[in-house]
């Protein structure tokens, strides 16, 4: 797109939402603290490199599709992240599961991994001035075939996953210091119950003697952010899950932890946005994965609809931006893997744009009087203003591809390199 026409484009959407008393410089320029932690697991279809074929599947993941190019290497993942990375404006973090170690060709179990397995990994962030953060590996291992690990009334299964997940804050804090700014460790196990269980509350008090013990290893907060990961059902686990909303709510209330918030994860009928200021009444920070659920947990890739606007809006409302952290998590082996990315990331950045040129004050105002009409009326009249024109002076502010212009951009590398993986 012609940077004289973005430009234009610009000048006429500045000059509509000026007459609302919003300043859409002062809006871009805030999109500063709007850092999106990129989920490495979309290159490869959660294969991770734990064996020579990358697949692992199971333990409540299930990717669809096939489309060919996605990444067999850390070597091939890298390359497909920058280039994601060179499509996308502003500064994304990056996601790691503990399946994702350079093990160097080595069979390395879960309770054995080490800093040395992941130093390659925060050599490469700190090159591209990229932030990391990072999650345990509870699924997809012989350890969890029987839908417990945590929560597992086997001792020794219990503590191999105690063990992991003990290593993997280690890690996790080791990335944090030498990457000058805290990685936030998520925990999401895949517990649960295909049928109706008869004991719920055991496996629950399991698992919280489990996140008391993980949790007694104690580092400095500048370094690690621990969140715990609640949700409705899975794969697997359709009766009940172990760490439920209300469970992990309740721990990380009382133990000072952040709750990681799925959108995915609830039932369809639920709004994570409507959750997000209540949850800030009571803890210091949020995670929030964004994705698109179809019915069920299905991890679509991420699009600009009403979901995410209004999560991104309530963020934003709550003037929380800054106790919020904000990753993706969807995996979709039916398209283009990198074309994911690009579209689901600026679904992501668009939303809280959006949220960030609303005339809140005005429209609150409004509310408060009781008009109702005047109310709607200016939220459905901002879905019209030329807030793509804002959005495109984003793009070209941080010389990257404007419009749809990406499109020709992701064809070309797929064409010079996917395709012939």
């Amino acid at each position: 797109m012609k940077k004289e026409f973005v430009l234009r484009a610009y000048e006429l959407a500045k000059e509509q939402y000026a007459s609302l008393g919003v300043d859409t410089d002062a809006a871009i320029a805030k999109m500063k603290d709007v850092k999106i932690s990129l989920h490495c697991w979309q290159t490869d279809d959660v294969g991770g490199f734990e064996k020579p074929d990358s697949s692992l599947g199971g333990g409540g993941i299930q990717v669809t599709g096939n489309y060919p190019g996605k990444a067999r290497s850390i070597v091939e993942m890298k390359s497909d992240l920058e280039k994601t990375m060179s499509l996308l404006p502003g500064k994304q973090r990056l996601n790691l599961h503990a399946i994702y170690g350079d093990f160097a060709g080595q069979l390395v179990d879960r309770d054995q991994i080490e800093l040395k397995h992941f130093q390659g990994w925060i050599d490469w962030a700190k090159k591209l001035d990229v932030g990391l953060d990072f999650n345990a590996s509870c699924f997809s291992h012989p350890k969890s075939n029987d839908g417990f690990t945590l929560s597992s009334k086997n001792e020794s299964i219990r503590k191999f996953w105690v063990a992991h997940v003990k290593r993997c804050r280690q890690i996790a804090a080791e990335m944090g210091k030498q990457q000058g700014s805290p990685c936030v460790h998520n925990l999401w196990i895949p517990d649960g119950s295909k049928d109706v269980p008869v004991d719920r509350g055991g496996h629950r008090a399991i698992l919280k003697k489990s996140l008391d013990e993980i949790f007694a290893d104690k580092y400095p907060k500048e370094y690690l952010k621990d969140a715990i990961e609640c949700k409705l059902f899975g794969i697997g686990s359709e009766a009940m899950v172990v760490g439920s909303h209300e469970f992990y709510l309740g721990y990380a209330i009382q133990n000072n932890t952040l709750l990681c918030l799925d959108n995915g994860h609830f039932h369809p009928t639920e709004q994570v946005g409507d959750k997000i200021s209540s949850c800030l009444l009571y803890l210091d920070e949020l995670l929030l994965h964004v994705t698109r659920g179809i019915r069920w947990d299905s991890d679509h890739v991420v699009t600009f609809n009403e979901e995410i606007m209004l999560i991104a809006q309530e963020v934003i409302r709550c003037n929380a931006l800054n106790r919020v952290n904000v990753g993706l998590d969807f995996f979709d082996g039916s398209l283009n893997r990198i074309g994911a990315y690009v579209i689901g990331t600026r679904a992501a950045q668009q939303a809280f744009l959006f949220a960030l040129l609303e005339p809140t004050e005005m429209i609150k105002q409004y509310e408060e009087k009781g008009k109702s009409f005047e109310r709607l009326a200016y939220l459905e009249g901002l879905k019209t203003m030329l807030f793509g024109a804002v959005y495109d002076k984003y793009c070209l502010d941080n010389g990257v591809a404007v419009g749809l212009d990406y499109v020709a951009d992701i064809q070309a590398y797929e064409a010079n390199i996917l395709s012939k993986r």
